[in-house]
């Protein structure tokens, strides 16, 4: 075989992660958010939806930020759905969209009860296979097709789905197991025989609902390696998700590094900088407003924590006793400060005085008194945008694109 087939990472917190119940993000986090995973080497990001109207200036103002240099690497991809007019309309509001993911429903569940009627087997090939071919003809560079609920999909019809698509001009299939409801040993085998029937990469997309997404993720990635595919497997930042959650993107690198049977065997990108991952998953805990499990793998605060006598001996004399990998590699181990005295902060009410107090600690100029009054507005309006305090990188990243800061925290009807 002369490509040895990898494993990339399609990180979609700011679009699955987003469509969690009870929680949300505001623009300048899901922002923050395509910076992090960027500098972690994440191949993309989903980064939102087109076809939302309160998402456009985001959207265009972080397509702005990809041609001024501010993302390096990452592809940041629009979620469609599967029809022409989406895809047009989608264009029309975003038109620097280069890479989008199309998603219809396959499985007879869904056709029936779902559609209702409306489309049957042969009309949804039809509807992806037109908006496969309208999305290149608009300019994308490429395009993932989604078969939601791909684990209830008989393999037949998936099989004849994906053909279709790559026919079309897709650039990968998304086999999403929209109910969790695939097991390891049931993932490994459909994506290997749709892998080794379509000759084309496969996503894999899985949720938690039975406990096994992270197993699902790898397994299903494994399989289309086997098959000869590059697999790119769906992330979320602390395993955020509809209802029980996606596969956490922290769990999903430890595990193909470190697995037994798949580190060694299945290549990872290159390009994946774990080091990022503390700073990444604490920005996320605090933007989400929910805590990091103390239990959670790679950052939780008892990962590296051990009591019993016989643990604690054991990882002091080597910590390959009690510790699978490395706390450093994380990009644990430096004590975090707490400031016990006097503190100015920014905020929505903050004056020029106190303003540039706060930026002089993060060795931020500005070349005068006009820029600073400008920068300290919308930190203002990033503070009431937030509805909760700026962390330091968000404060820099307001005074290096000012412009594309105000963009983002700007709505329109």
């Amino acid at each position: 075989m002369s490509h040895k087939p990898k494993i990339y990472l399609v990180d979609v917190t700011n679009r699955d992660g987003v469509q969690t119940s009870r929680i949300c993000l505001s623009k300048l986090q899901k922002t923050m958010l395509n910076l992090y995973l960027d500098e972690m080497g994440v191949f993309q990001s989903e980064f939102g939806f087109p076809m939302t109207r309160h998402e456009t200036n985001y959207l265009n103002a972080n397509l702005e930020l990809v041609k001024k240099g501010a993302f390096k690497r990452i592809r940041l991809s629009g979620w469609l759905r599967a029809t022409a007019d989406d895809v047009r309309a989608s264009f029309k509001l975003v038109p620097n969209l280069k890479f989008v993911n199309l998603s219809i429903s396959t499985s007879d569940q869904m056709i029936a009860h779902k559609f209702k009627g409306k489309l049957d087997h042969g009309s949804i090939i039809r509807e992806m296979t037109d908006a496969v071919k309208a999305a290149h003809k608009l300019g994308a560079e490429s395009v993932g097709v989604n078969a939601e609920d791909a684990s209830r999909t008989r393999m037949e019809y998936l099989i004849e789905f994906a053909r279709a698509a790559k026919d079309a001009g897709a650039d990968r299939l998304r086999y999403c197991d929209t109910l969790g409801f695939d097991s390891p040993f049931t993932i490994y085998e459909r994506i290997k025989a749709l892998a080794e029937a379509v000759s084309m990469p496969i996503e894999v997309h899985c949720h938690n609902d039975l406990g096994m997404v992270v197993a699902n993720s790898i397994t299903g990635a494994m399989a289309a390696n086997d098959a000869g595919c590059d697999a790119y497997i769906n992330t979320c930042v602390n395993g955020m998700g509809e209802r029980a959650g996606n596969a956490d993107l922290v769990a999903v690198v430890l595990a193909i590094k470190y697995g037994s049977g798949v580190g060694g065997k299945y290549v990872l990108d290159e390009r994946i900088n774990l080091k990022v991952a503390w700073k990444l998953c604490k920005y996320a805990s605090y933007a989400f407003g929910i805590p990091i499990p103390i239990n959670q793998p790679g950052v939780g605060a008892n990962a590296f924590a051990h009591e019993s006598g016989i643990h604690a001996d054991g990882a002091l004399k080597d910590r390959r006793n009690y510790e699978l990998y490395d706390y450093e590699e994380l990009g644990r181990g430096e004590p975090d400060i707490i400031e016990t005295g006097r503190k100015i902060t920014v905020g929505e009410y903050s004056g020029i005085k106190g303003f540039r107090n706060v930026y002089d600690k993060l060795e931020v100029a500005f070349k005068d008194d006009r820029e600073a009054a400008e920068i300290l507005e919308l930190a203002r309006y990033a503070n009431v945008h937030n509805q909760k305090p700026l962390v330091d990188e968000e404060m820099k990243f307001i005074a290096a694109y000012p412009d594309i800061a105000r963009r983002i925290f700007t709505m329109s009807l």
